[in-house]
């Protein structure tokens, strides 16, 4: 089955399944923000070029402050936050499966033989993503989180990326896609 087909046909059978119950999360973290319960970012996809990731908005402003609101824990943590991603896996500008599309200065940054990775659509999963499912707690116990994520994360990232380009195929990411998914069956469950 070509990868776009799936990609469609997964987004509207999600989107049918989870949509009302994103719905609700949106009213709740528009409530929760006192914000349009939407985050709206500029990432790298394919071949180079930017696009607006979705997400529920998980943060809020108290006093000047930007925290993660005790709602925004929870859609984080069971990452429902990420659902209105489903959306731009419909709308073509992102994969079900690829790279999770990072902010610029990274991906679009890339030399030579790494830059193959541009050549996939950024998708909801990854081989990365499983690696890294905990990415949060991990940079959150180092001395220089960016520094940690500059220099041992990403390249690793990369690394992981470009074995999935190379070794990608529809069975492969229908596997990947069911270790998410249990990945985040045994989060809820902890």
């Amino acid at each position: 089955m070509p990868k776009r087909l799936f990609d469609i046909l997964f987004s509207i059978f999600a989107l049918l399944i989870l949509g009302w119950l994103m719905i609700i999360c949106w009213l709740f973290a528009a409530i929760d923000t006192k914000s349009n319960g939407l985050f709206i970012q500029k990432r790298i996809g394919q071949f180079g070029h930017s696009f607006n990731i979705y997400k529920l908005k998980s943060m809020k402003e108290v006093h000047g402050i930007k925290t993660i609101s005790r709602f925004g824990n929870f859609i984080r943590k069971t990452r429902i936050d990420e659902w209105p991603q489903l959306l731009n896996v419909f709308t073509g500008t992102m994969s079900v499966v690829g790279p999770r599309p990072d902010v610029p200065g990274y991906y679009d940054k890339l030399q030579g033989a790494d830059r193959k990775i541009l050549e996939l659509k950024p998708g909801l999963t990854s081989p990365a993503t499983l690696k890294y499912a905990n990415e949060e707690a991990l940079l959150a116990q180092q001395e220089n989180p960016l520094h940690y994520n500059d220099t041992i994360l990403f390249p690793d990232k990369v690394t992981l990326n470009l074995h999935y380009y190379h070794t990608r195929t529809f069975f492969g990411d229908l596997k990947i896609i069911w270790q998410t998914a249990m990945s985040l069956l045994r989060k809820k469950a902890s």
